[in-house]
């Protein structure tokens, strides 16, 4: 397995707040703090590693939005899904990630509940029903389908669960300190991951700013190519999923392979054409 470098002293960053005068204040008063130059010893367990074909845990508990006990596998079925792991009181990069994700699966040309599902998992135990509701109604509204209820899913659950779940798509994270030095944050990568109708890791994409295509493809990846058009199916064939990155990339040597098969294919109708145009000239002399 890979460590995918996403960037989690950055994440850090933005979940602390961003002051530069409060964090050389942590520094000097907090045990945990450190120097600006050196990562701070309690981001040593936070990360994320890709755990691909991973089984879920599917038999785990959560409660949903409603207030409904649910288990992980009635998500499950016919459909990818795409996941995230947050947490709803967060202020500042959770909400990033989900507006990344919605305005991504906004641009697909999918419709949740239909060809994928979206599954948003809350890491902290505190976290309620209510909270649930309220991102995931702002969620809805930014995808732009405000129909697509039952598609979109944000559960809530207690410690067990919430850690068998993070175990098994390698997203670590820990508590940090907030402005007022209690242990009410969390320090984490900012991801978006993608899993197959039968519960197992497909794919990783990095950052807060998803593309469409990238998103599309990790879909249609993750379906088993079940809903793929010829376009994605092209698509899949000049790009790679770099595991190491969380990217799609161009795939140079296919796109160089192809365009020498389109060329050999343009010369010999070519000759072709050109060998009976000469036949014809021969015929009429």
């Amino acid at each position: 397995m890979r460590f995918l470098r996403f960037g989690v002293v950055a994440v850090l960053g933005l979940v602390l707040s961003g002051a530069a005068l409060w964090g050389q204040q942590l520094n000097d008063s907090h045990p945990l703090g450190s120097t600006s130059q050196t990562t701070p010893n309690y981001l040593k367990d936070a990360g994320l590693v890709e755990r691909l074909n991973q089984p879920l845990p599917l038999k785990a508990s959560f409660v949903d939005e409603t207030g409904k006990q649910v288990a992980l596998d009635e998500y499950f079925h016919k459909r990818p899904v795409a996941m995230a792991l947050v947490y709803f009181k967060c202020t500042m990069l959770c909400p990033q990630v989900l507006h990344g994700l919605s305005t991504a699966l906004r641009g697909v040309g999918f419709t949740a509940g239909k060809d994928y599902d979206v599954v948003v998992v809350s890491i902290d135990p505190m976290d309620t029903p209510q909270d649930a509701s309220s991102a995931k109604k702002t969620f809805l509204t930014e995808l732009g389908q405000p129909d697509a209820g039952n598609g979109v899913h944000f559960l809530t659950g207690q410690q067990a669960e919430i850690t068998a779940l993070s175990e098994a798509t390698g997203f670590h994270y820990v508590r940090v300190p907030g402005p007022d030095g209690k242990m009410d944050q969390f320090a984490h990568s900012s991801v978006v991951m993608f899993a197959t109708p039968d519960g197992r890791m497909s794919e990783y994409l990095a950052g807060i700013d998803y593309p469409t295509r990238d998103v599309r493809l990790a879909l249609v990846n993750a379906s088993n190519l079940k809903i793929a058009s010829a376009k994605d199916l092209f698509l899949l064939y000049c790009c790679n999923y770099v595991p190491s990155s969380g990217k799609y990339t161009v795939a140079v040597l296919r796109l160089l392979g192809l365009a020498a098969g389109v060329t050999l294919i343009g010369m010999g109708i070519g000759f072709y054409f050109l060998s009976r145009k000469r036949t014809g000239s021969g015929l009429a002399a």
